[in-house]
C-alpha cells in the first residue's frame, strides 16, 4: 500500500538566494517560501532541486535550506519534496534516511542515476533499493537530457508499482505517444507531475496531476490557477493562460536555469542579488529584461500592492549574512 502523499497541484522548486558575495541569504529564502504558499497558492515546495543550484551547496547550506523550507511548509500545512540526486545508490539511501528522520519531508525527488547510464534494468534496481531501504516516499525524476538515461513507459509503470514510489516528474521534452500511454496506464496513487514548463498546459489537458515548475518562482499564482483551470475543465481560459505562461517559460529558460529566474526575482526586489555560483554565469541584462516584461501580470501586481517598500534591502541582506555566519551557511 502506498503512503498518502497527495501530490497534486503546483509544486515550486525554489531558487536558493545568494548575496552578492555568494553567501546563502536565508531571510530571502524564507520569504520566497512563504509567498509561494500564501500569496502564490502553491500546493507545496521543492527544496534542493536543479533550480536551487543544489550541486554547489555545502552540506551545511543544504541542511539550512531544508530547515527553512520545512518551517514554511509546516506553517502552511503543505508538503515538502527534497531533491536527492546522485548516481551512488548507497549514498542516496543514506541521504534519504537522514531526511526521513526529520519527519518534515513528504517525499524525495530522485533522478535516474546521472552520467552512469545504468540502463533501465539498473535504474529499476536502483529505485527498488531506495524504496526498500530509504524510508521515504519517492518521486522519480525522468529528465533524460540531463541524466542521459531514458525511461520507457514500461519501466515507469514498473517503478509506479513499487510501494514507496508515489509519482514522477515527467520532463522528457515531449508530449508524445509515450506520455499519453503513461497518463492512461499509471498505477493508483502514482502522480504524474509535469516538469517541462513551456508545455505544462497541454500535459495538464491530457491528465497530468500537477507540475513541478521552475517558472512558478516568478508567477506562482498564475501557474496555480492554470492547474486549477484544467482540473475544473475550464478549457478556454486554461488555453489562453497556458499560452501566456509558455511565452514566459521560454523567456525564463533562454539561458541556463535558474539564471534568468534569479535576475527577474532580483529585478522585482524579492531576492538580494541575481548571483549564481560557478559553473553558472549570471544571465544577460537583455534576457532578464525580456522575461521581466512577461512577469508583470497579476501575481507581480499583487506583490506590489501588498508591499510597503522594497522586498529586500541592504540592511536585511546584512542581517542574513550575519545569521548565516559562514559562506552560504
Amino acid at each position: 500500500m502506498k503512503p498518502e502523499a497527495n501530490l497534486t497541484g503546483l509544486f515550486v522548486p525554489l531558487v536558493t538566494p545568494f548575496t552578492d558575495d555568494l553567501r546563502l541569504a536565508p531571510d530571502a529564502l524564507a520569504l520566497l517560501a512563504d509567498e509561494a504558499l500564501s500569496v502564490g497558492g502553491a500546493r507545496g515546495l521543492v527544496a534542493l532541486g536543479t533550480t536551487a543550484e543544489a550541486a554547489t551547496l555545502t552540506t551545511e547550506e543544504k541542511q539550512a535550506v531544508v530547515r527553512i523550507c520545512s518551517a514554511a511548509c509546516r506553517a502552511h500545512g503543505a508538503p515538502l519534496i527534497v531533491g536527492v540526486g546522485t548516481n551512488d545508490t548507497a549514498s542516496a539511501i543514506k541521504t534519504l534516511r537522514e531526511l526521513a528522520q526529520s519527519g518534515d519531508v513528504t517525499a524525495a525527488l530522485v533522478p535516474a542515476p546521472p552520467y552512469t547510464r545504468p540502463g533501465e534494468a539498473g535504474t529499476l534496481a536502483h529505485f527498488t533499493a531506495l524504496a526498500e531501504y530509504g524510508g521515504l516516499p519517492l518521486v522519480v525524476y525522468d529528465i533524460p537530457y540531463r541524466t542521459a538515461q531514458p525511461l520507457s513507459t514500461r519501466t515507469l509503470n514498473a517503478l509506479g508499482h513499487l510501494p514507496e514510489v508515489v509519482g514522477v516528474k515527467y520532463a522528457t521534452g515531449a508530449i508524445d505517444a509515450a506520455a499519453m500511454e503513461l497518463l492512461g496506464s499509471s498505477a493508483p496513487g502514482f502522480a504524474v507531475l509535469g516538469g517541462d514548463d513551456a508545455v505544462i498546459s497541454p500535459l495538464l489537458a491530457a491528465g497530468a496531476h500537477g507540475g513541478i515548475l521552475a517558472s512558478a518562482n516568478v508567477r506562482t499564482a498564475d501557474f496555480a490557477e492554470l492547474i486549477s483551470l484544467w482540473q475544473r475543465d475550464a478549457a478556454g481560459p486554461a488555453r489562453k493562460l497556458g499560452t501566456e505562461l509558455a511565452r514566459l517559460s521560454a523567456a525564463l529558460f533562454a539561458e541556463p536555469n535558474p539564471t534568468v529566474i534569479k535576475g527577474v526575482l532580483h529585478a522585482q526586489g524579492r531576492i538580494p542579488s541575481p548571483a549564481v555560483r560557478l559553473p553558472l554565469l549570471a544571465a544577460s541584462a537583455d534576457s532578464v529584461r525580456r522575461a521581466a516584461d512577461l512577469a508583470t501580470t497579476r501575481t507581480h501586481q499583487a506583490h506590489q500592492e501588498t508591499a510597503v517598500g522594497p522586498r529586500w534591502s541592504a540592511r536585511a541582506t546584512g542581517r542574513a549574512c550575519r545569521r548565516s555566519g559562514r559562506r552560504g551557511g
